[in-house]
């Protein structure tokens, strides 16, 4: 069993010293034994600081956390180490627990993209031209607006989705990049993107990936879906953060450029050391503002709840179900 300084040394995002791990493990310690007083359990997208995704629960991408969320049971309080729109998830799906962000400034440029008020605007709009418009929201989005969707999908299961309506017009919020995606995967379907887009994937360009496989022809790439058109082009598998997780556990490739946030590299110099992953990726400002510190005092407080009006959270939770419903709570395979 390696020790977290060794795990931790694989890791190229930060450079962590002896001292650096000494006060994490202190700090893990903490933390366990405040979630066995407030009976929690924490939770942790793949972005998140390396020294936090050792002391989750789970770990996983959004479709993986929201699954989780569907289904806690035992825990009272759920500490969610991701950023406010899956927070907010949660807590559409468990209105009788306890669910923290332990730092409100973990948001979402893409999510704020999409203005509730903005989309029930279009839609009003949109369905003069188109009757039979149906809203399908990423999973990126306030709660707000997954209460004036039709279903919710995540970029695991965007296309899957959107091949199960009967609708042929389809408005898709709020990600163009995805859009175009789920439009190539489902071309008998009229998408209608909405103009947002996540800006750490928009700072990958193609220029960036040909110079790295120029160099490295051998490398297999892979790329989020939420990176623009021209990158996912290059790509060997266009993925969402699982399932590039299962194509490098899976594939017989041993090295890998990992095209998204770089978190998910971090993750998976610790879980697959016997491989390499190159990094062709930027910092996610909103998954790196959150401290281990700010997990453990998120807990000794209980800061920060989240809260979701009655209103809008039963309207999000019927379209999150259909998702659920729809995929059977399962991603799609990573095909190698």
């Amino acid at each position: 069993m390696p020790t977290l300084l060794e795990e931790l040394s694989r890791v190229k995002t930060y450079e962590y010293t002896a001292e650096d791990v000494r006060e994490f493990e202190a700090l893990h310690d903490e933390i366990r034994a405040l979630k066995a007083e407030r009976n929690a359990v924490i939770v942790a997208h793949n972005y998140y600081r390396p020294e936090i995704l050792k002391i989750a629960d789970f770990v996983g991408d959004s479709l993986e956390l929201a699954l989780m969320a569907a289904k806690v049971k035992d825990a009272d309080v759920i500490c969610f180490c991701g950023v406010h729109f899956m927070a907010e998830t949660a807590k559409i799906l468990n209105p009788g627990r306890t669910v923290l962000l332990p730092n409100l400034l973990a948001g979402c440029q893409l999510a704020d993209a999409a203005p509730a008020e903005d989309l029930a605007a279009r839609i009003e709009e949109l369905r003069r031209d188109f009757p039979d418009l149906a809203v399908v929201s990423y999973v990126n989005t306030t709660a707000a607006v997954k209460a004036l969707s039709d279903i919710i999908c995540t970029s695991a299961n965007a296309g899957k989705v959107v091949a199960s309506l009967p609708n042929r017009n389809i408005l898709f919020v709020p990600d163009r990049n995805l859009a175009n995606h789920v439009a190539e995967q489902v071309p008998d379907k009229n998408i209608i993107a909405w103009e947002g887009f996540c800006y750490v994937h928009q700072q990958i360009t193609p220029e960036e990936i040909g110079r790295i496989r120029a160099n490295d022809p051998e490398l297999e790439i892979l790329v989020h879906p939420e990176c623009r058109p021209d990158v996912a082009k290059l790509a060997d598998a266009v993925l969402s953060t699982s399932g590039m997780v299962r194509y490098a556990k899976e594939c017989s490739a041993t090295r890998f450029l990992v095209v998204t946030e770089c978190g998910l590299s971090d993750r998976l110099a610790m879980e697959v050391p016997d491989k390499q992953f190159v990094k062709g990726c930027k910092l996610c400002t909103f998954m790196k503002v959150t401290s281990l510190e700010d997990v453990r005092d998120s807990l000794a407080r209980m800061r920060y709840a989240i809260e979701v009006p009655e209103e809008v959270r039963v309207p999000a939770e019927r379209a999150l179900r259909r998702m659920f419903e729809v995929t059977e709570g399962k991603p799609g395979p990573a095909t190698c």
